[in-house]
């Protein structure tokens, strides 16, 4: 457990100390895409945030490869030199999305190769895993075909969830936690060497996420941009097939001591699709939701919207950081669900304090929807926005953001004209102070998919 720390806190240190000189790299670069009409932020923010946290993961496996014990995965293994070539195509193609901007069906067509590289070098389902039958082996292409397509899907399901600030790698981050103690359970609760990649992987993910969201909160100073979101999605498919579609469920029923107690071992790879469901549920969800929705109405899958779960959870009334900690909330409840369940899955309790927290998760989803009644004594205790309006009291509106605060000032000084909220070239979350002379001149690139 040491090393792995020790690999965790590389990945993140190297991956904080690099996004500073990433962001000014972008700058300079002109990756600044004006905010669009669908973006959240209010200012032109650098992208390719990416590029530091590809540089921590190079460097977390160059530190795994010369400790002692997670030395032997190197030696075992093919599948950290596969992760680290489909990890180099992957952000090579988001460098390339991010600054100059890809078509979709071309980005689509680098994971595939990305996915292709990482299948011809052993990272591959051999097997499925299947509840009351066992281990049910499964043709080359036929595994080829499924580790491809569930990694493409692993990367959009990330990459469209990235819209809020700090929303998608601290989904991930959530994620990986929750990935990282199943494998490391199966690695050395059970001796099963098999899972030692995966959690590697997850290892290094984490420090990937924890590294960067200092930079990416919000307000955010920096975007991961395609670079980040393919990558880490990436990394994370990597962990599931390999821990899904490589570890024997006859080893774990050896180790387990009878059928049954492997079988409740087994509950999330039963199926190689229901991992990836329960790890990231909720980009998931979203991708699908986005697909649906868009082709309904008769566009591309891949046209930009407002559509998302993110954006939702803003109408509703949710805060920026209100709405990115609901989402936090969520991710962790159906990850560490999952993977406490496969621990005791005879227990029921484990079921009824999900159903319970779930319910919690909505009364505070829906909050917003209903207006509180302050009684009359406590209205002097609260802000203004909960107290009863007076019969015949006319609404008092705020002055709007951008708009003078001084008394006699109606008109806006000479020579500046007053920005509203959302609209490109505004600075800050509050839109009232100057733009940054840095940013001044440059013209963003063409906008690409998301962040």
């Amino acid at each position: 457990m040491r090393e792995y720390l020790l690999t965790l806190c590389i990945t993140a240190a190297v991956t904080y100390l690099l996004t500073g000189p990433v962001r000014k790299f972008a700058i300079v670069a002109g990756a600044v895409p004006q905010v669009r009409a669908r973006d959240v932020h209010r200012e032109p923010t650098p992208r390719l945030g990416g590029i530091a946290m590809f540089f921590g993961l190079c460097a977390g496996l160059l530190v795994a490869d010369h400790l002692s014990n997670l030395s032997a995965v190197f030696d075992n293994s093919n599948e950290p030199r596969a992760l680290l070539s489909g990890a180099a195509l992957i952000w090579l193609l988001g460098v390339l999305d991010d600054k100059f901007g890809v078509d979709a069906l071309i980005k689509l067509g680098g994971q595939m190769i990305a996915a292709g590289v990482m299948v011809m070098q052993g990272l591959t389902i051999l097997w499925l895993p299947v509840p009351g039958v066992g281990s049910v082996s499964i043709t080359p292409w036929q595994g080829n075909l499924l580790t491809v397509a569930l990694i493409v899907i692993t990367i959009n399901a990330v990459n469209f969830v990235d819209g809020l600030d700090g929303l998608a790698a601290g989904m991930v981050c959530i994620a990986s936690g929750a990935f990282f103690l199943y494998a490391y359970r199966l690695w050395y609760g059970y001796g099963i060497e098999a899972a030692a990649p995966a959690t590697l992987f997850s290892a290094l993910l984490i420090g990937m996420c924890l590294g960067f969201l200092p930079h990416n909160m919000h307000p955010a100073r920096i975007f991961m941009g395609d670079t980040g979101s393919m990558l880490i999605g990436l990394v994370l498919a990597a962990g599931a097939v390999s821990i899904t579609g490589q570890v024997d469920p006859d080893r774990i029923a050896f180790s387990a001591g009878s059928l049954r107690s492997a079988v409740h071992t087994m509950v999330p790879v039963y199926m190689p699709i229901i991992l990836p469901l329960t790890i990231i549920a909720i980009p998931l969800a979203d991708l699908i939701l986005a697909i649906v929705r868009r082709t309904w109405k008769g566009q591309s899958p891949f046209a930009a919207d407002r559509g998302h779960l993110h954006h939702r959870l803003l109408e509703i009334g949710h805060s920026h950081s209100r709405a990115v900690l609901i989402m936090y909330f969520w991710s962790a409840l159906i990850s560490f669900g999952t993977v406490l369940y496969s621990v005791h899955s005879a227990s029921q309790w484990i079921v009824f304090a999900v159903v319970a927290m779930s319910a919690i998760g909505l009364v505070l989803l829906l909050l917003p929807r209903f207006q509180p009644r302050t009684p009359r004594w406590a209205e002097g205790f609260v802000p203004p926005r909960y107290r009863r309006r007076r019969a015949g009291a006319e609404p008092v509106e705020e002055p709007a953001a951008g708009s003078s605060l001084t008394p006699g000032a109606d008109a806006p000084a000479e020579g500046r004209t007053p920005v509203a909220a959302g609209v490109a070239g505004a600075n800050g979350a509050t839109a009232l102070s100057a733009r940054p002379r840095l940013l001044d001149g440059l013209d963003g690139p063409k906008a690409g998919t998301s962040r």
